[in-house]
């Protein structure tokens, strides 16, 4: 019997909700497939404001440093917005604190699930993209200065932050469909020019076999609109990689429906859906739990190396959908516990077929 730690951090908003859905899928994973899950709680984000006033305590980045596999619902409400400690300082330091520099948030969009998209079926219907987005530099972690007139955020980037990401995004492409598309804005942007000139280096160097392109952020977000069954992996920097992936999840048709893995050097990473904390349907069992049981199949495949389990899981997720078991951002009437019910149910089917 394999055994595995795994610390929770349940956060704010729905975040408690969707993060209990995944800890039963993992459950049943280990009830089929023979495997010991220990878990942990611990707090973070705006619960953990409010209740040892800090977004990120020293506890909980113990445990998470010890665990084997994080796993998050999310942080951050309106509630914090106006304080001088915010809820997302905590999931800046955990990122930082585990080494996580590399973003991963697929997104695909099957024919026979195209209908939910807000866009035509045309567009979007085979679209299948991973977003490699850069995680601990740039403007979000620069230096910072605020007088009551003016404010200034640096965007830092070193060419080893650069290549160590792009080594991630260069390396995914291999195994799918072999194409990169670089974006950045390298006609405006310093760190941009770096950043292209970093990645056309390494390129030349070591991946020569993949196909590159690059793309200047501004067109890529109408190209991601317009025509995403183009793209196969995309890598960009951290502020840019945070608006595109959100513009990139509303093509399947919610938010709700699309996991992220954040991953450094060890193995280990934190996996989260990519939907906020939504404070005004928390406690109503609205939320979808899909996002956060697809970043559970993502945990068992990059940090637990459970492919078959991960395989498993994700055949689970698309029976449920294909049956119409749906929370109401789908327009389903399904409640977000129920749902996460009817995976765990089929993640004992599928296994029962695969076996």
């Amino acid at each position: 019997m394999s055994a595995f730690k795994i610390v929770i951090l349940p956060g704010d908003g729905i975040g408690p909700e969707v993060a209990a859905a995944g800890r039963l899928a993992l459950e049943t994973i280990g009830d089929v497939f023979g495997h010991n899950f220990t878990f942990e709680e611990k707090l973070i984000g705006g619960i953990a404001i409010d209740t040892v006033d800090d977004p990120y305590p020293a506890d909980t980045d113990a445990a998470c440093l010890a665990a084997d596999a994080v796993l998050l619902g999310a942080v951050g409400g309106p509630k914090w917005d106006l304080k001088p400690k915010r809820p997302e300082q905590g999931l800046l330091a955990v990122r930082k604190s585990m080494g996580l520099f590399a973003n991963l948030r697929p997104m695909d969009v099957a024919p026979s699930q195209a209908f939910r998209s807000p866009l035509k079926e045309e567009i979007v219907s085979g679209a299948d993209m991973l977003i490699v987005r850069e995680l601990t530099g740039g403007l979000y972690f620069g230096k910072r200065t605020r007088t009551e007139t003016t404010a200034t955020d640096e965007c830092l980037y070193t060419v080893a932050e650069v290549e160590r990401v792009a080594h991630v995004a260069f390396q995914a492409a291999r195994k799918r469909r072999n194409k990169v598309t670089s974006v950045d804005k390298a006609n405006v942007i310093e760190t941009s020019r770096l950043w292209r000139e970093t990645v056309n280096k390494l390129h030349a160097a070591e991946y020569s076999d993949v196909e590159l392109e690059h793309a200047l952020v501004d067109s890529m977000a109408m190209h991601l609109v317009t025509r995403p069954k183009d793209f196969d992996v995309i890598l960009t920097e951290n502020m840019f990689g945070d608006i595109l992936s959100d513009l990139a999840s509303v093509l399947p048709g919610s938010i709700g429906l699309l996991g992220s893995a954040s991953l450094g050097s060890t193995g280990k990473g934190l996996y989260e859906p990519i939907h906020g904390s939504a404070p005004d349907i928390a406690g109503k069992d609205l939320a979808n739990p899909i996002g956060t049981l697809k970043s559970v199949s993502m945990m068992l495949r990059h940090s637990l190396n459970l492919t078959k389990e991960a395989d498993t899981l994700d055949a689970a997720i698309e029976a449920v959908i294909k049956a119409g078991t749906l929370t109401r951002d789908l327009g389903g009437t399904t409640s977000g516990s129920q749902v996460a019910k009817a995976v765990s149910d089929q993640i004992r089917i599928q296994a029962k077929v695969e076996a």
